[in-house]
């Protein structure tokens, strides 16, 4: 049963050591995702922003040309009417010309309102472009944190979970799942603690209970927390072990 104590002492050391390495990366990555979706958010609009300016702009250059074409034919329609023989010919001529005034004042118009949005739409691109700058380089700063972070504990997080998986497998089941229930229902995830001076976690354990821990002889469940009681011998035993 010792060999059980310790190997429950030693799966809970484990945890907590992953569970330090990666507070100690804390909130970086979530951080380092949240800022590439906004790198990704300002990049489609800045595209976005762009293709509505291109598109813009080959509309104006489009409306240019046919107000200087529908000019044309105003000069020629006007021309034709001193020519006429007949009023019909003449009111023809003047409907034509009408409808092309028509068309270059409407024309017009459009290209004031395109001048107005392009307007507006450099404003957003500045806008945009500069918000992308600040982000792209707010993103090199965090990737660069994490990485630093990351390089510095994963070999070690990585050697950890080989030897979570080793125990794991030399552990009876039967422990191996409560242990994992009780780790898995805990906010700070230590299933396992040490008896230190008749306590545990601060609670004072009944004097039957602190003699049974220190037998090593048996799995103790303190009633108050559900958690198991340990000698400290085992926790000790653990460090040695992987000199955390």
């Amino acid at each position: 049963m010792e060999e059980v104590l310790q190997q429950l002492a030693n799966l809970q050391y484990i945890d907590s050591r992953i569970d330090e390495i990666r507070q100690l990366r804390g909130d970086l990555p979530e951080e380092v995702l949240d800022i590439e979706t906004n790198i990704n958010r300002f990049e489609a609009k800045i595209r976005q922003l762009e293709e509505e300016e291109t598109s813009l702009k080959g509309e104006s250059k489009k409306l240019e040309l046919e107000i200087e074409t529908s000019l044309e034919k105003t000069k020629k329609y006007e021309e034709q009417q001193l020519t006429v023989r007949n009023n019909r010919e003449y009111d023809a001529l003047t409907k034509e010309i009408e409808s092309q005034k028509q068309f270059v004042e409407n024309a017009n118009a459009r290209l004031e309102e395109i001048e107005t949005r392009l307007e507006e739409v450099a404003e957003e691109l500045e806008t945009n472009r500069k918000l992308l700058e600040e982000t792209n380089t707010l993103h090199a700063e965090k990737k660069t944190n994490l990485d630093k972070v990351v390089e510095s504990t994963q070999t070690e997080e990585d050697k950890l979970l080989e030897k979570r998986e080793e125990l794991e497998a030399e552990l009876d089941n039967r422990y191996v799942r409560s242990y994992n229930r009780l780790r898995n229902g805990l906010t700070n995830g230590i299933a396992v603690v040490a008896m230190e001076k008749g306590a545990a976690l601060g609670m004072a354990l009944p004097p039957q209970t602190q003699v049974e821990v220190r037998r090593k002889n048996k799995v103790i469940i303190d009633e108050h927390s559900g958690r198991i009681v340990i000698d400290p011998s085992f926790f000790a035993e653990a460090k040695k072990q992987f000199k955390l």
